[in-house]
């Protein structure tokens, strides 16, 4: 009987159900941007333990390498004694010997503020799990223990983890895909929150910042945040079913972060280097765009991107919907909460349009190829360059597909709008958390119009294929005008113009099919004339180009690997559009056009 039970000991040990995993973080050089991380798994099975740094996160879509930053590794048994590491790749470790328990000690180095990355430094402590934290094969299931030691009292705790009761800074997670999709904030934090109920179900909007303001400065922000939320709440028709009761905004505003969003199941990163005053346009934008994953991506979520595999990256086709179309319905909950105007809209209008219709990618890629293009683009830089015909953001690309949508929606079925579709989806796929697939997308939208071939000719000319509708006649619904920006000034497409103590050069390739780019002028040309006025700054660039008009035939001199060259070009009208009010240009808005507006900006 003796030795059935020794031998019955270590099956019931390792069995999956008694696995568990704990961290325990300290910031014993938090000046150097340390932090000390001790992570013990236990209910190790027999044989080597796999233990790994994350090659992606949850919100990302490239491969990030958070390997790099680890250091200092070493390993014990659940008695201390020390263990052997092995290493045959840059990614992780493995660990044999052990006695059911693996405990792995390291040294973390984080520096960059945003939603990607780890910082530590004496003001706060901001971890993204995937970039902090080891992670053990066979263990994605195992329950998780988190024990933070804040290098200074005043400093508190903002995540979406649950604290652990009785155990003062320890927090849980259900299993690893929770832990590793829950940022946490250490720090000194201003804190604002509010209630907000659907039906019996009442969950606490929080507000944590980091900040070097005043209160007051977070009053102003959380009174914006305040009336801008619940425009998200009417979109989807109610809010979602918030884990643990709330959701939090881990808001970090300090001139050493950088300014990022990145959506969580429960919270929110919104970052930036500029201070917290209230008037920032893109500080607002972040909080509207980010919001409305919470929804969108997080529980109305594509196929490819569940579960979440952090050793690779993780594609998905659908990113044009995921992130193009939370692009377009972030700066218009801002309109219909009151907290932008009409002239705001159409120059975001504007920017949009201008980016995507007049890049030379679109005619090379649908939507859904840009979506896949993510893991070469999504905070991934490469060494060599990225050619202009190549890749066009899905952010931008998916935000037009959905303004041509919703005023093709709206013209074609007066009763119904993009809102529509997004609380069809919401009820199918949302709250059901069901994923979907592309082929969902097009169906949902057939069975909201009850017209699958309106359905499908738009997913096949407009998602599956880069041609978008006129927008003209689409945008004068509202009574908004759109044409030319300019079309008295002449344009050669130099694309992006810089200068420093040598003169001005090209720091982008000019439009692809411009004049410059029909001369053979490329990035990194050096301006030495043109149309024969000498150039050494960018004021006598700006002047000379401003005397340009469409037609004119001007020489363009530079230097160009090492030679200097001449052309001579012939200038276009500028292509650049503008989206204006009707009744600003001299127009008037009529009773039906009116409306329109209304019921698209006013929601």
């Amino acid at each position: 009987m003796t030795g059935l039970g020794a031998i019955a000991a270590p099956v019931a040990a390792t069995a999956p159900e008694m696995r568990q995993v704990r961290y325990d973080l300290s910031f014993p050089d938090a000046a150097h941007h340390q932090a000390r991380i001790v992570a013990t798994w236990r209910g190790v099975p027999t044989g080597p333990l796999r233990v790994q740094m994350a090659r992606s996160s949850p919100g990302r879509y490239a491969l990030h390498e958070f390997a790099k930053n680890v250091y200092a590794v070493t390993a014990t048994d659940g008695t201390g004694r020390p263990l052997p590491l092995s290493r045959t790749d840059p990614y992780g470790w493995s660990v044999a010997g052990h006695d059911g328990t693996v405990i792995v000690t390291y040294t973390l180095f984080g520096n960059r503020g945003d939603g990607t990355y780890a910082q530590i430094d004496p003001t706060h402590a901001h971890l993204n799990p995937p970039a902090a934290l080891m992670w053990a094969t066979g263990y994605d299931a195992a329950p998780v223990t988190v024990r933070i030691v804040p290098p200074d009292r005043t400093w508190t705790v903002a995540t979406q983890l649950p604290p652990v009761p009785g155990a003062a800074g320890t927090y849980s997670a259900p299993d690893l895909q929770y832990l590793m999709d829950s940022p946490i904030e250490i720090g000194v934090h201003d804190v604002r929150e509010w209630p907000v109920a659907e039906g019996k179900a009442r969950y606490t909007i929080r507000l944590a910042v980091h900040h070097p303001g005043t209160p007051a400065d977070v009053d102003l922000f959380a009174a914006q945040v305040r009336r801008l939320l619940p425009q998200h709440r009417k979109l989807f028709g109610e809010w979602p079913r918030f884990d643990h009761g709330s959701y939090t905004f881990l808001a970090d505003y300090m001139p050493q972060v950088s300014g990022d969003g990145m959506e969580h199941r429960n919270s929110t990163v919104v970052s930036g280097p500029t201070p917290l005053d209230g008037r920032n346009e893109d500080q607002l934008g972040t909080v509207a765009h980010e919001f409305v994953h919470a929804w969108n991506v997080e529980r109305l979520r594509p196929r490819e991107l569940e579960p979440f595999d952090f050793s690779r990256a993780n594609p998905t086709p659908s990113l044009w919907f995921a992130e193009g179309f939370t692009s377009y319905y972030g700066p218009l909950l801002i309109r219909r909460a009151g907290l932008s105007d009409d002239d705001a809209w159409t120059r975001n209008l504007a920017r949009l349009l201008n980016t995507v219709l007049l890049s030379p990618a679109r005619r090379n890629g649908s939507p859904q190829e840009m979506s896949l293009r993510a893991p070469f683009a999504d905070a991934a830089t490469a060494n060599d360059p990225v050619g202009p015909d190549i890749y066009l953001s899905y952010y931008p690309y998916g935000a037009v597909v959905a303004l041509a949508l919703d005023l093709s929606i709206r013209q074609r079925f007066p009763t119904l709008s993009l809102d529509d579709y997004m609380r069809y989806l919401w009820r199918t796929h949302g709250r059901t958390e069901r994923p979907y697939a592309p082929d969902d997308l097009r169906r949902a939208l057939a069975a909201v119009t009850g017209d699958a071939a309106f359905a499908d000719a738009f997913f096949a000319a407009s998602v599956a294929g880069s041609t978008l509708p006129d927008m003209a006649p689409l945008l004068a619904q509202a009574g908004l005008v759109l044409r030319p920006a300019a079309p008295g000034r002449g344009w050669i497409g130099a694309g992006r113009v810089v200068a420093d103590a040598d003169g001005v050069w090209l720091a982008s390739a000019p439009a692809p099919g411009s004049p410059l780019d029909g001369a053979g002028v490329d990035s990194g040309a050096r301006i030495v004339a043109l149309g024969g006025t000498p150039i050494t700054t960018l004021a006598q660039w700006d002047a000379a180009l401003a005397r340009v008009g469409p037609g004119a035939t001007v020489e363009v001199r530079y230097i160009a690997s090492g030679r200097e060259r001449a052309s001579v070009i012939r200038a276009i009208a500028d292509p650049r559009l503008t989206v204006e009010r009707v009744e600003a240009t001299g127009g008037k808005l009529t009773v039906r056009q009116r409306s329109f507006r209304t019921a698209w900006l006013g929601g």
